[in-house]
C-alpha cells in the first residue's frame, strides 16, 4: 500500500501502479476499507449433506470388515452395492479413511515406485543408434517387404539398411553385426534404441547384442514418439520425391530403391536437424 501511495504522490496513475505490482485496483480498494482479512473469521454453516458421526463410523466399519480390509474404496463401493447397501461415494470413503488415519495403501501390494526415466545423449558418432522396421508395399495385395534400418542419432547417418520378405530377430541380428563391423565399433560402448516389437526383443537379437557389447534401450509402453528419429526417417523416405508412385514388383526392386535413397540421404540431403548439412558432412 505504501508503494502505491508513493507512486500516486509522484504523479503515477493508481491503476498503473497496481498493474506494476500485479494487483487489481478493486483488491487495493477493498484492503483500504477493511485492512483485516475477514475470511479467516467468518462463521460458515455446515453443509446439509454432511455426514453425521454415526454415518462416518458406518463407513469405517464397512471399510474394516473382514474381507474388505484389503480392498480399496474403488472395490468396496460396488461390493456393498451388490449387497444392496449404499453408505457413501468412493471419494467420501477415501476422505473418511484419510481423516481417521487410514489413508495408507491397503492390501499386500507394494506401493508403486517412481523411477527416473532412462535417457541417452549422443555427444559423438557411433554412441547411440536407433533402428526400426517399416513396410514397403508390393504389387501383390497383402504382401509387403520389410525395410530394416539402423541410424546413428548424432550424425543422422543411415548405418545399415536391408530389405527382407519377413520380419524376424535373425535378420535384425545379422544387420547389427554387419553395422558394428562396418563402423569398427565391435566391443565398444554403444546404445541401440528401438521400440518393443518382437524382432527387437527376440532371443537371437538379444544374444547378438550381448556378444557385441551393445546396450539395449526400448521405448516406454504406449509412448509412440520415443523412437522419433527412426519414425522421422521413414516419413522423409515415403514423402520425398524419390518414393515411387507404384508399389515394388520384386524384392530386388525394393532393395535397389533403398540403396539409392540411402546414398541420397547420407550424401545430398540437407538435414534440418543438422542446420542443413548432410549426415556425411556432420
Amino acid at each position: 500500500m505504501q508503494l502505491i501511495d508513493e507512486a500516486v504522490q509522484q504523479g503515477a496513475r493508481r491503476s498503473s501502479a497496481c498493474e506494476q505490482l500485479g494487483l487489481s485496483v478493486r483488491s487495493v480498494q477493498r484492503w483500504r476499507l477493511s485492512p483485516q482479512d475477514g475470511r479467516t473469521q467468518v462463521q460458515r454453516a455446515a453443509p446439509p449433506n454432511r455426514l453425521t458421526d454415526a454415518e462416518r463410523q458406518a463407513v469405517l466399519d464397512a471399510a474394516n470388515r473382514p474381507g474388505y480390509a484389503s480392498l480399496t474404496p474403488h472395490q468396496i463401493v460396488p461390493k456393498l452395492a451388490d449387497e444392496g447397501v449404499y453408505l457413501a461415494s468412493e471419494s467420501t470413503f477415501y476422505r473418511v479413511l484419510k481423516a481417521a488415519g487410514q489413508g495408507q495403501r491397503r492390501g499386500r501390494a507394494q506401493a508403486p515406485q517412481r523411477r527416473a526415466l532412462t535417457t541417452h545423449c549422443a555427444r559423438g558418432p557411433n554412441q547411440v543408434w536407433c533402428w526400426d522396421i517399416t513396410w514397403m508395399p508390393s504389387t501383390v495385395r497383402g504382401r509387403y517387404f520389410y525395410w530394416y534400418m539402423m541410424k546413428d542419432i548424432y550424425s543422422r547417418k543411415l548405418v545399415m539398411n536391408e530389405v527382407w520378405e519377413q520380419e524376424s530377430a535373425e535378420h535384425a541380428s545379422v544387420l547389427l553385426t554387419k553395422g558394428c563391423l562396418r563402423e569398427g565399433i565391435a566391443g565398444r560402448p554403444l546404445v541401440l534404441h528401438s521400440d518393443n516389437g518382437s524382432a527387437m526383443k527376440g532371443a537371437t537379437m538379444r544374444a547378438t547384442m550381448i556378444d557385441l557389447g551393445v546396450q539395449p534401450s526400448f521405448s516406454r509402453p504406449r509412448v509412440s514418439n520415443d523412437n522419433a528419429f527412426a519414425e522421422s526417417l521413414f516419413r522423409t523416405a515415403k514423402y520425398c520425391a524419390l518414393w515411387p508412385e507404384r508399389p515394388f514388383d520384386t524384392l530386388e526392386a525394393a532393395r535397389e530403391w533403398v540403396q539409392c535413397f540411402v546414398q541420397w540421404y547420407n550424401e545430398e540431403h540437407c538435414h534440418s536437424g543438422l542446420k542443413y548439412v548432410s549426415p556425411a558432412q556432420r
